[in-house]
């Protein structure tokens, strides 16, 4: 016999620098002691958003004023099916205080968080230390020196997710290019993902595998690497890497682009709608502009996705 899901809405409550905020579950409740996302149980009639705000409300006193849907995860606890509904939550009005938790927890992403976790909210961990904008290499178009050189002005300005993506170089080329930018991106505190080539990635220091499209159909199992992610285009893709346990996942392309013209775009409304409920971080990729303020990036966070890649606009061409 199956068991009933749960709906549960939590809120990922960001402030502005960039700490998210955590609760310890009270004496008397299910997992006393452990570390939670803020949020509770979806009642009838209400909307995970609508679940959200009321809850946010009653636990903390603080008014949702702005939030982005995020990642749905399913968790078989002992006692109960969830799924919980993630938001990131942007503005609110209101002091936090803490009203049903034994205390709270201001904590910075991909830095030490209070243990133990919820089971079903640890994985969450992991994403939140996941960079917003993601900038894909095109050295075998500009050269490689141009390609370093503008990588260079990106990591300045706080680019910090790097995908090498360069079969166009020759095999040396290519190992030299990438150790190179490896080099580079972790001198910066950057994380480096290399495209298609398992033996490039462990070779060069990078920090995982990016997986294209026909890679990722092969795929049976995880990757050994700390990161890894894939390309997808379709529904069925997005699930097989959720089922894969992949970190994240592109999704495009949004836009026209010149390296794909007469395709036919998904648009924003297109991008949501395949994309809904993400169990892992989506990118979303295609035409796109990665500035942080606006624009775009405004679009993609509206739309469920966890930000941007591009390749042009990465680099400031």
């Amino acid at each position: 016999m199956s068991r009933k899901t749960v709906d549960v809405a939590a809120g990922v409550i960001v402030r502005g620098d960039g700490r998210f905020l955590l609760g310890q579950r009270a004496p008397g409740t299910f997992y006393p002691g452990y570390w939670e996302f803020p949020g509770g149980k979806v009642e009838t009639g209400e909307s995970p958003a609508q679940a959200l705000c009321r809850e946010l409300a009653e636990e903390l006193g603080i008014f949702v004023d702005g939030f982005h849907p995020w990642l749905v995860r399913v968790h078989e606890y002992e006692h109960a099916r969830v799924r919980l509904h993630f938001f990131e939550v942007t503005h609110w009005r209101g002091a936090v205080r803490d009203h049903v938790h034994r205390a709270l927890a201001w904590v910075a992403p991909g830095g030490e968080s209070p243990a133990p976790m919820l089971p079903a909210n640890g994985p969450i961990l992991k994403a939140l230390a996941l960079p917003r904008r993601m900038g894909i290499t095109h050295a075998s178009a500009i050269g490689v020196e141009a390609q370093l050189a503008a990588l260079a002005r990106a990591l300045a300005a706080g680019l910090r997710l790097i995908q090498i993506r360069e079969a166009g170089l020759s095999a040396r080329q290519r190992h030299a290019f990438a150790a190179e930018t490896a080099r580079r991106a972790h001198a910066a505190g950057a994380l480096v993902l290399v495209n298609g080539d398992t033996e490039l990635a462990r070779a060069t220091g990078a920090d995982g595998l990016h997986l294209p499209a026909l890679h990722l159909a092969e795929c049976a199992a995880r990757p050994d690497f700390p990161w890894v992610g894939a390309s997808c285009h379709t529904r069925a893709e997005l699930e097989h890497a959720a089922s894969l346990g992949l970190d994240y996942a592109l999704l495009g392309a949004v836009k026209d682009t010149s390296t794909h013209p007469g395709g036919a775009p998904l648009g924003w409304e297109g991008f949501a709608a395949l994309s809904a409920d993400p169990a892992l971080p989506v990118f979303a990729l295609g035409g796109l502009d990665m500035n942080m303020d606006g624009g775009d990036m405004d679009c993609a966070r509206t739309a469920g996705a966890h930000g941007i890649a591009a390749i042009r606009s990465a680099w400031g061409e």
